[in-house]
């Protein structure tokens, strides 16, 4: 989680959008433990390590170990290390992992060279690894908002997979989650400037919300997110998960 959402009062813990994005994290997590045993989690552009720290808890010893890498921030903005010994903070890629499985949530936008740092964590874990990748989808929804959480790019689902076959990453699944509220984001935003040179704003647009409403984005995108791998159309996020190093 980026950690300007945090400075902006958002509780990852509560908040619909990162209630309903760590369902298909969750649901890839079992799925991989299942078919080869606990895993190891490389938690790359971690910022809070709020999705890390969640999967550690629910799933158990089925996570081994979490390696939090992120080098966007300093060691005060991310602050103290964690307490809890299966959970190393690094600002480098650990290498020689067994079982590993990387994942960056919404992490390639905010990197200029996404091709080059796809190719670094490839070539720092040598053994055989999985992924899930989460990135912002179309550009058409640019805003103000990716002005302030500086990013690069937005993604369709073509796009991303163009860059992890460039990469040498392995494919098995490519999707757009968030797809309801998709038409309604796009008209907003069209609605809008969407300069990709206009000025970052003082705030996020993602901001706390009455508990009721909170209650009913979350529940619903939980149920839509059951049938989040068919989607190959369109939604506010691209997902995608495979392997690499095989």
């Amino acid at each position: 989680m980026d950690l300007k959402e945090l400075e902006a009062g958002i509780d990852p813990h509560v908040h619909w959008y990162y209630q309903s994005k760590i369902v298909p994290l969750r649901r890839y997590l079992k799925e991989r433990i299942k078919a080869s045993g606990p895993i190891t989690l490389v938690d790359f552009g971690s910022g809070s390590g709020f999705f890390s720290e969640c999967m550690l808890n629910e799933l158990g010893m089925g996570v081994q170990r979490v390696y939090q890498v992120d080098i966007g921030y300093s060691e005060e903005e991310l602050g103290p290390q964690k307490s809890n010994e299966r959970i190393i903070r690094v600002h480098y890629t650990p290498k020689d992992i067994d079982n590993a499985v990387v994942v960056m949530m919404d992490v390639l936008e905010h990197i200029e060279d996404d091709l080059g740092i796809l190719k670094e964590i490839s070539g720092a874990i040598a053994r055989p690894f999985h992924y899930f990748i989460t990135v912002p989808a179309f550009m058409s929804v640019w805003s103000s908002h990716d002005v302030y959480l500086e990013h690069y790019r937005r993604y369709t689902v073509p796009q991303l997979m163009h860059v992890l076959q460039k990469a040498n990453y392995n494919l098995n699944a490519a999707y757009y989650i968030f797809q309801s509220i998709f038409p309604l984001v796009w008209i907003i935003r069209r609605l809008k400037s969407t300069d990709k040179n206009m000025e970052a704003p003082d705030s996020s647009d993602m901001a706390p919300m009455p508990n009721w409403l909170n209650s009913l984005l979350k529940a619903y995108h939980k149920w839509e997110m059951r049938w989040g791998k068919s989607n190959k159309r369109f939604g506010l996020s691209c997902v995608a998960e495979g392997s690499g190093n095989n």
